[in-house]
C-alpha cells in the first residue's frame, strides 16, 4: 500500500482514536454492572490481490453482561480493485483501479431485549476521487419513542451544524438503505446514512468527526436507561427473531459487508455484524 498523505492520515488517526473512546465507554458500563468484561483486539493484515501489502486492521471484540457482542473495527486498506468491482466505485477507471480506504465500523448486539442494538459507520474513501460516508442507526427489538427520538435529536444537531438540509437528506436516506425488500419491513428506527460526501475535505470531515461524537454522546445514555429492566421469555424471543432480520439485512444487502469481502479484507472483521444467536420462527 503507498504512504499516507496528509489527509489520509487525518481520517486514519481520527476512526482510530474514536474507536478508543468508544471502546473506553463501553468497557464502563460493564463495570456499572458488576462485569470485568474488556475488549479483545486482534490486529490483521491484508494481502492485495494484486500481490502486494494492502494494509490491514484491528478487530475489537468484546462479549460482555450488557452487550452479549459489540465489535468495533477499524482498518486502514489500499490496493487495487477487481475490474467487475471497481465499475461500481466512482474515480476508478481514472486512477487504474487503485484505491484506499480507512474508516470504523461499529455493531452491538445487546443482552437485554430492551436495550436497542446499535450500528455506526463513517469512512473516508479514495480513488481518482475523494469522499466521506456512513452514519449511525438504531435497532431496537422492543422499541421505546423516547430512545428513538432522542438518539434522532442527537444526530439531528450534528447535522443541523453543517447543512440545514442534512437531517432531512441523511434520515430520509437511512430510511430507505436499511429496508428489507424481501420482508417489506424497516431494520430499525432509522438514524442517517450518507455517502460520496466529496468536495471540502475540511467540512466534510468535520461533519464525520461529529457524527462520532454524537453517538458516543447519545448511545451510552440510552443503554444505561434500559439495561436494568427485567426481561421475560416472550420479549427474548422477539429480540431473537429480530436478530434474524438484521442478519439477512448484513448478508444480502449491506455496502460495508460486500466492500469488505470485495477487497479481500479480513472475514472475521467483517462478519462479526452477526448476532451471537438468532432464530427464524
Amino acid at each position: 500500500m503507498q504512504a499516507l498523505d496528509e489527509q489520509q492520515s487525518a481520517a486514519r488517526a481520527w476512526f482510530e482514536t474514536l474507536r478508543t473512546r468508544i471502546c473506553a465507554a463501553f468497557e464502563a458500563i460493564e463495570r456499572e454492572a458488576g462485569s470485568d468484561a474488556t475488549f479483545d483486539y486482534l490486529p490483521w493484515d491484508r494481502e492485495d490481490p494484486s500481490g502486494e501489502p494492502g494494509g490491514g486492521g484491528v478487530r475489537g471484540l468484546m462479549k460482555g453482561k450488557v452487550f452479549e457482542k459489540v465489535g468495533v473495527n477499524v482498518s486502514t486498506v489500499g490496493g487495487t480493485f477487481s475490474e467487475e468491482f471497481a465499475k461500481s466505485i466512482p474515480g476508478s477507471a481514472e486512477n487504474g483501479n487503485r484505491f484506499f480506504a480507512t474508516g470504523i465500523s461499529l455493531v452491538a448486539h445487546m443482552a437485554n431485549p430492551h436495550v436497542p442494538a446499535v450500528h455506526m459507520n463513517t469512512r473516508f474513501l479514495c480513488t481518482a476521487r475523494r469522499w466521506f460516508g456512513g452514519g449511525a442507526d438504531l435497532n431496537p427489538a422492543i422499541p421505546y419513542p423516547d430512545d428513538t427520538a432522542a438518539f434522532h435529536a442527537e444526530l439531528k444537531a450534528a447535522c443541523d451544524a453543517h447543512g440545514a438540509d442534512y437531517y432531512e437528506r441523511y434520515s430520509k436516506w437511512c430510511e430507505e438503505y436499511f429496508w428489507l425488500p424481501h420482508r417489506k419491513v424497516a431494520r430499525g428506527v432509522g438514524g442517517i446514512f450518507y455517502d460520496r460526501l466529496e468536495g471540502d475535505f475540511d467540512a466534510d470531515f468535520a461533519f464525520t468527526r461529529d457524527v462520532g461524537e454524537a453517538f458516543l454522546a447519545i448511545f451510552p445514555q440510552i443503554v444505561r436507561r434500559r439495561m436494568g429492566q427485567d426481561w421475560n421469555e416472550a420479549e427474548m424471543d422477539r429480540l431473537l427473531e429480530f436478530r434474524g432480520r438484521y442478519a439477512e439485512f448484513n448478508l444480502l444487502y449491506d455496502r460495508g459487508t460486500i466492500f469488505g469481502l470485495k477487497t479481500n479484507g479480513n472475514v472475521d472483521a467483517i462478519l462479526m455484524s452477526l448476532p451471537p444467536l438468532a432464530k427464524w420462527s
